[in-house]
């Protein structure tokens, strides 16, 4: 099974990002733009411009992993940027 530990950290970048970048990229913005070291082992959640979409990098010791959530109807609620 693929799937955090039982202790993780949840960062949440507020500013929505290009919903183009993959596991890679996002990875990238982890380090430069929030200071972090993307195989700390925590979540990190990223926003499209529209609410609707979320995508999720963290390092599960063995590669990145990337989820990508789309909602059909309804928007996430998220921090004030």
């Amino acid at each position: 099974m693929i799937g955090p530990t039982s202790a993780v950290r949840v960062m949440v970048a507020t500013k929505a990002v290009d919903f183009r970048k993959g596991a890679e990229g996002l990875a990238a913005l982890v380090r430069e733009i929030m200071q972090a070291d993307p195989f700390d082992g925590a979540i990190y959640v990223f926003r499209a411009k529209r609410a609707d979409r979320a995508k999720l990098v963290f390092w599960d010791g063995t590669g990145v992993c990337l989820f990508a959530k789309r909602l059909e109807d309804g928007r996430f609620q998220w921090p004030k940027i």
